[in-house]
């Protein structure tokens, strides 16, 4: 009974401990993250360019697309910002990630949420649900990637 007692003592204790994130880059790279989306809605993609590192591996949301780098993702945020407006995001939530290998947050950045705007061709409004993850390397985005049906959306203007 005692060892009943200690055991759920001990998980007690453990749930209890500070579980928030303590990656002293996540609250700093929050604030990148959230001013990039923010460029992206006012159609800033000059801005957005400086908060990338010229290393970048990003993984588009393109169906069996491979990760491209700093100006391919460029082409991809004015090739956005011309065929939309009134572009906007609200994030359901902004989360820490985590390092694949050990688990322990690692400055990163998760977001999901929904974007909304208007197809300018078409003048048809979009909701998108979406997910982005975003590494940072001397306070840019390095690494990460875009996660939505792309192909769904641009099919859902050709009604």
């Amino acid at each position: 009974m005692r060892n009943l007692i200690l055991c759920a003592l001990s998980m007690f204790a453990i749930s209890c401990a500070d579980s928030t994130n303590t990656n002293p880059d996540f609250e700093k790279n929050l604030a990148t993250a959230k001013k990039f989306i923010e460029l992206h809605a006012v159609e800033d993609w000059q801005s957005q360019a400086t908060m990338i590192h010229d290393e970048l591996d990003w993984q588009p949301p393109v169906y069996g697309a491979s990760t491209y780098g700093k100006t391919e993702h460029i082409e991809a945020m004015k090739m956005y910002q011309d065929l939309f407006d009134n572009i906007q995001y609200e994030a359901q939530s902004w989360l820490p990630g985590v390092n694949e290998e050990t688990l322990l947050p690692d400055g990163s950045v998760r977001t999901y949420g929904t974007w909304t705007g208007i197809h300018t061709e078409t003048g048809i409004p979009f909701q998108l649900t979406s997910y982005h993850a975003m590494e940072f390397k001397d306070g840019k985005i390095v690494r990460g990637g875009d996660y939505f049906d792309f192909n769904g959306l641009m099919n859902s203007f050709n009604q």
